[in-house]
């Protein structure tokens, strides 16, 4: 959906990534808006190092491109969308330097802007990266919707930063003031986690699982993802995606259970493409593995992959769709040779043995409880 935003400093037209024209949710919310607003109407010095965190789809570093920001991002797709959005409104190529969570960070900052993400623990491991970049003349300002702020984000900034206070709410938005202290004492950063997993979940029982902070349910074993691990394929000697990797267990099971596997981790988060790392050579596997950042499968060579092991979300940060799914699976489709399997697990309530008929022609239950089911669609020659 392109869309346009009004700044202080002119409009752009903004898309998400894939620029998708069934995509019917905007790049841009009211709380960019609000933050662009207060910066201008303050008149906040823009002339040092500004840092932007958190950007979904570089609505504010596409703003804020002729004070040349770096940006700091989990998501590959909202890194890629704010390359779209930085071509679409003539940027020059540099001028907004493109960080990902697991890059180091400036030195330096004077201005720090953060869109509160979903993930509170994300939000805790970069302010501690950012945290000795700060010094007393930083300014700091947050912005999100009033449901994604609650007292546990305000606390945090405080805990890690310095006091904080919130700002009236407007359209349903509202920013974060945090005046840093460069005295405070802080706790050491708790991110990474790393924790063994139970017994009864097959090849993976026991083992050690490392997650770095963002990823889905970092700080144990999803029930989704257990129900999963009870039920994969037999080992067979094949090339294996894990896609929508997460932490990487699920791929680190079938290496662990097949030593004659190439697996291939890929997710678009940083976060869990570094977790999916960690995990698997925490585990000392033996065999093959490549770990990618990236949309899906786009790039993979069609007809180059024996079994895909999906477990795939159904929100894109806060909205519920069933896009990302639909991607996933079509994806797989092409990257599956003839005879190639998709395995899924996800809640019964999504109806994805709709889509795999749809896409594959067949869709076979391999299990099921009350919650989940564990589906498998054979891609004909």
């Amino acid at each position: 959906m392109n869309d346009r935003m009004t700044t202080p400093w002119g409009e752009l037209d903004l898309t998400r990534f894939p620029d998708d024209p069934r995509d019917r949710l905007r790049a841009w919310d009211a709380s960019d808006a609000y933050l662009l607003r207060h910066l201008a109407e303050e008149g906040v010095d823009l002339s040092g190092e500004v840092v932007v965190l958190g950007d979904r789809w570089g609505a504010l570093a596409t703003a804020l491109a002729p004070h040349r920001p770096a940006q700091i991002t989990d998501s590959y797709l909202g890194q890629e969308a704010t390359r779209a959005n930085l071509a679409r409104a003539g940027v020059e190529p540099g001028a907004v330097r493109l960080l990902t969570t697991q890059d180091p960070v400036p030195e330096r900052v004077d201005v720090l802007l953060v869109r509160v993400p979903k993930s509170l623990a994300l939000l805790e491991d970069q302010l501690h990266r950012l945290a000795p970049a700060v010094h007393a003349g930083t300014v700091i300002v947050g912005t999100g919707m009033v449901k994604d702020i609650h007292t546990s984000t305000l606390q945090l900034f405080e805990r890690v930063l310095g006091p904080t206070r919130t700002s009236l709410a407007r359209q349903k938005a509202r920013l974060i003031f945090c005046t840093p202290d460069p005295s405070l004492v802080r706790s050491a950063n708790p991110w990474p986690y790393e924790y063994a997993l139970e017994d009864g979940v097959g090849a993976a029982s026991g083992r050690p699982v490392v997650n770095h902070a963002g990823v889905f349910c970092a700080d144990r074993l999803d029930i989704g993802t257990r129900f999963f691990l009870g039920h994969l394929p037999a080992p067979r000697g094949r090339r294996v995606v894990d896609l929508g990797c997460g932490n990487g267990v699920v791929g680190t099971a079938m290496a662990l259970a097949d030593p004659d596997a190439e697996v291939l981790f890929v997710d678009e988060s940083f976060q869990a493409v570094a977790s999916a790392e960690a995990t698997y050579k925490a585990n000392g596997v033996p065999g093959h593995a490549e770990f990618r950042v990236g949309d899906g499968l786009a790039g993979v060579a069609p007809g180059s992959v024996d079994l895909v092991l999906n477990n795939p979300p159904f929100h894109s940060h806060q909205a519920t769709t069933d896009a990302t799914a639909w991607r996933m699976f079509t994806g797989a489709e092409r990257a599956l040779r003839a005879g190639g399997e998709l395995w899924v697990v996800g809640n019964r309530h999504l109806g994805y043995h709709v889509k795999l008929k749809r896409l594959f022609g067949n869709c076979e239950l391999v299990a099921s409880d009350p919650k989940f089911v564990v589906l498998k669609a054979v891609k004909k020659g």
